[in-house]
């Protein structure tokens, strides 16, 4: 960033109708513009009514993507100029927008934006070389899921210029990094790992400029969902560095033994195992039956998972046959040749234990067949 630029200062509060006019007024006393982004069109009107009562000394301006390209040129340009103290928009100034007089941004229901939107939208205030804040608003009457309250602190945190790559690595914590080679948005770095991708690739690469088909047989992943928490929290493992070497470590067991001594050591180094940390070591021992297994991927719920077989393939379905009848009831083969076993698992280290003792019994009864 330039030598003469300043970081965004940024606040998360509820929606506070005196804290919005104030911060606008303030902006257009010192002589700048302000952003109001909401998240749909249909928001525009309400925001728009509010600012005409609350701050009509304030001339608004609107602007979003379904406007002509001429009127809404007109308006930007309207903006640029000054003929406005306030664009009230949509997303349509994530990008492309650079008015260095535009130095306060108010997200209207933050909660509603993914965190690296919510980074690019900050970058569109403070572009001179004077003080520039952003003010992201949420309900005051709305509870907030974790992932929304997650992203907001994040980003309230990362006050510094620069700060892009620590904020990916704190979506990728948040999110989950998905499979980075499908179409699967779902899971979490410490599942699939950005050295097995990097691997595969190389592997693929070096296959095709042989000539020689390409399978990576032993390489596949299973997809696990259980609904729980897994991650290194930043309070536990304040070090990003640090943090990312351990998943790239984890991401290379698949031993009980292996993991017991990862966790051992992460005690000795960090003190107790906070509950993510314990869960994710779970995960990690899950992955290594679902393989032996030939469990392509798991789904645990309140009332029972769901077990689907990587090419509809177990190497000892006889076995499987079995211990699908001794079950009785609480267990059958659906059309999709998906196993469902039904159960009660209201917690999260319930069904992360009822998977890990239902994947080991899945994984013996596939390694008897191969023994034999």
């Amino acid at each position: 960033p330039p030598v003469d630029r300043l970081a965004v200062r940024t606040f998360v509060t509820p929606f506070d109708p005196l804290i919005v006019r104030e911060a606008l007024l303030r902006e257009r006393y010192r002589g700048g513009r302000s952003l109001y982004v909401v998240p749909r069109i249909e928001d525009i009107a309400e925001v728009k009514d509010f600012l005409d009562k609350q701050v009509p000394e304030a001339k608004v301006g609107i602007a979003h993507g379904q406007m002509a390209a001429g009127q809404l040129e007109d308006v930007m340009t309207a903006f640029y100029e000054g003929q406005y103290d306030v664009l009230l928009s949509t997303t349509i100034v994530e990008s492309g927008l650079d008015i260095p007089t535009a130095n306060t941004l108010i997200i209207h229901r933050a909660d509603m934006f993914g965190l690296a939107q919510l980074y690019q939208l900050r970058g569109r205030v403070g572009r001179s070389k004077v003080r520039a804040y952003a003010l992201f608003t949420v309900p005051a009457t709305r509870k907030l899921t974790d992932q929304a309250q997650k992203r907001l602190k994040v980003l309230q945190s990362l006050d510094t210029l620069g700060a892009g790559f620590q904020l990916a690595s704190h979506d990728l914590d948040i999110r989950g990094a998905g499979n980075l080679l499908g179409d699967e948005q779902s899971g979490h770095i410490k599942e699939v790992g950005y050295e097995l991708y990097q691997q595969m690739l190389e592997e693929a690469v070096a296959a095709l400029k042989s000539g020689i088909e390409f399978e990576s047989e032993a390489q596949w992943s299973p997809t696990i969902q259980i609904g729980a928490p897994v991650m290194i929290p930043e309070h536990y493992v304040t070090d990003l560095t640090l943090r990312l070497t351990l998943y790239k470590r984890l991401s290379t067991l698949d031993d009980d033994g292996d993991l017991q001594s990862f966790g051992a050591e992460l005690v000795d180094r960090f003190g107790p195992l906070p509950e993510e940390v314990q869960q994710l070591l779970e995960i990690v021992a899950i992955k290594a039956l679902c393989k032996r297994a030939n469990v392509e991927k798991v789904e645990a719920g309140p009332k029972g998972i769901i077990v689907a077989f990587r090419d509809n393939e177990f190497a000892n379905p006889e076995g499987l046959v079995s211990y699908v009848a001794k079950i009785g009831t609480l267990a059958k083969v659906r059309p999709d040749m998906r196993v469902v076993f039904i159960d009660d698992f209201e917690t999260a280290e319930a069904r992360l234990k009822g998977t890990r003792r239902l994947l080991t019994d899945l994984a013996r009864i596939a390694e008897r067949k191969k023994a034999a």
